[in-house]
């Protein structure tokens, strides 16, 4: 068996010109056609395709190509002379254009053997790389091979490609799929995450409702479909919640949302959306709502207990500060020894400090309860700020400090509150300022008179309060840190109750302050609690 000259499969130089001559010749006669004296040339028609096409010897010459591969390479007519056949094409993708022509069997020469397809990388006069699709034939010595620019085309598939990973990663994170379903077809197209979902195998499994339905959980299969058919009968969008069960017995929360996809006509023509997996976020919303439960139930408690104990206390405290008063006062008679009335007065005091504590204890177990009500009447601010100085200068004058009043509102001026709120307020506030401020400080109080409220600030050169810390001062049982705990005593529920107490009113309570400068405290409340309410 006699095999083609297969030199074209080699890229060689050699001079082509002449040889071109006499195959120019040679293949004359394949692009014309006779009928009666009239010749017909197809090569015009071949230069209106978008398709390149190129013939060539067995030597590996270029015998022709059309316009549109001309465009493509960027090559000249003249350029094409002296350029071997295998001289286009990517140097990785000559071994499937060699494979391609050695599969060809030219024992005839008249003989049309197969046409073969293959895919191989050309390049341009330019340097560029362009993909192309091709289709060749080997007749006789010619092969014969016709293009198509596939560039852009691939590297739409290849940016499809990107964005479909792309999508399947961020389904794979947020556990989200999507679905879709054309009315009238028995199965769903769902997304690879929806398998994952339902814990089935892409291959194995046929997504229709009959078999989705048999991993809803029963008491949510009528849910389920009713919410199918009134997205087709009333046309509308929905969402809903269901339970299934895994082939694996894992129980899984899923969340739907389904839109209507329409014809031209506005006809429902399928249904589309997302299914996710909500398992992970149930658990934890079940989790938290058991612990809030959980907190209240104990919060509750612990009021109760803090009310009920502040009671019990009350009556025997009130018992121990009246009879040392008594005997403080030697009302029933002088005391023997001058020792046991210093002992009687700090037992008073300790009495006393106690009451004030469980007072505040219980006061605020009232505000939490929300079962602590005002008694609104018309009140003067002047009296009132005027009583609290007067009940603040015997501890102001034990610690060493003044206070002075800047701005007194006058007598003239009236407000609707809470006389023994407002006053416990007013208490609270100059209480603090007194206890962290040093010998020889100050404190100041100004009443400012405004349209509809009343402005009372109330600043101290003290030990201040750091920045980090000033949210956390009005909330119960907050103190600053642990050293200022044990250097002044309290609770921390004073700035606390005269928070509640102050929103009560339908007023606003502000804090500013600096370490080592001092802290300046705004009480703003309405005029009339009434109409704040």
């Amino acid at each position: 068996m006699k095999r083609p000259d297969l030199s074209v499969l080699m890229p060689v130089k050699r001079k082509l010109k002449p040889a071109r001559t006499n195959a120019a010749q040679k293949i004359q006669p394949l692009f014309s056609s006779t009928q009666g004296k009239e010749s017909l040339d197809i090569r015009p028609f071949l230069d209106l395709s978008n398709e390149a096409y190129i013939a060539i010897n067995d030597l590996g010459q270029i015998l022709y190509t059309n316009q549109s591969f001309r465009t493509i390479t960027g090559y000249s007519e003249k350029d094409l002379e002296t350029l071997h056949f295998m001289e286009i094409f990517s140097r990785e993708d000559r071994p499937y254009i060699r494979a391609g022509v050695q599969a060809f069997d030219t024992e005839s020469k008249t003989k049309q053997n197969p046409v073969t397809d293959f895919e191989a990388r050309i390049i341009t006069k330019n340097g560029k790389t362009c993909q192309m699709e091709w289709r060749q034939q080997l007749c006789g010595n010619l092969l014969y091979c016709a293009g198509r620019n596939i560039t852009s085309i691939r590297a739409q598939e290849k940016e499809l490609t990107r964005r479909e990973k792309q999508l399947s990663q961020a389904e794979n994170i947020g556990r989200m799929g999507h679905w879709n379903w054309i009315i009238g077809e028995q199965t769903m197209e769902w997304s690879d995450e929806i398998y994952r979902i339902f814990g089935v195998e892409k291959g194995s499994f046929e997504p229709t409702f009959e078999t989705m339905n048999a991993m809803v959980a029963r008491a949510d299969i009528a849910r389920v479909n009713q919410a199918f058919h009134r997205a087709l009968i009333e046309e509308n969008d929905y969402d809903m919640e269901f339970c299934i069960r895994r082939p694996d017995d894992e129980t899984r929360f899923i969340r739907c949302e389904g839109r209507c996809a329409r014809d031209e006509s506005g006809e429902v023509i399928a249904l589309y959306g997302i299914m996710q997996d909500m398992t992970e976020r149930m658990l934890y919303e079940s989790d938290l709502k058991k612990a809030k439960d959980a907190a209240e139930r104990a919060y509750a408690a612990k009021t109760q207990f803090l009310a009920n104990m502040s009671h019990e206390l009350r009556t025997p405290l009130n018992a121990i500060i009246g009879f040392s008063e008594m005997i403080q006062q030697q009302l029933l008679g002088p005391v023997g020894t001058e020792k046991y009335l210093e002992y009687v007065g700090g037992i008073r005091e300790s009495g006393q400090h106690l009451l004030d504590l469980i007072s505040d204890i219980l006061d605020m177990s009232k505000i939490e309860a929300g079962k602590y009500e005002l008694d609104l009447e018309e009140i003067s601010p002047d009296k009132i700020i005027k009583l609290a100085l007067h009940m603040m200068e015997g501890r102001a004058h034990e610690s060493g400090v003044k206070i002075n009043l800047d701005c007194a509102p006058g007598e003239n001026l009236k407000v609707i509150a809470d006389r023994r709120a407002f006053l416990q307020i007013l208490l609270n506030v100059l209480s603090n300022a007194v206890k962290f401020t040093s010998d020889n400080g100050q404190v100041n109080i100004a009443c400012l008179e405004r349209k509809d409220y009343i402005t009372i600030k109330i600043s101290d050169n003290g030990i201040g309060i750091p920045a980090n810390k000033l949210a956390a001062i009005t909330r119960p049982f907050e103190q600053v840190s642990s050293s200022y705990a044990r250097e002044h005593e309290g609770t921390g529920l004073g700035l606390a109750i005269t928070k509640e107490l102050i929103e009560m009113h339908g007023g606003t309570l502000f804090v500013e302050s600096h370490v080592g400068i001092g802290t300046t405290v705004t009480i703003r409340l309405p005029r009339n609690a009434h109409k704040a309410k």
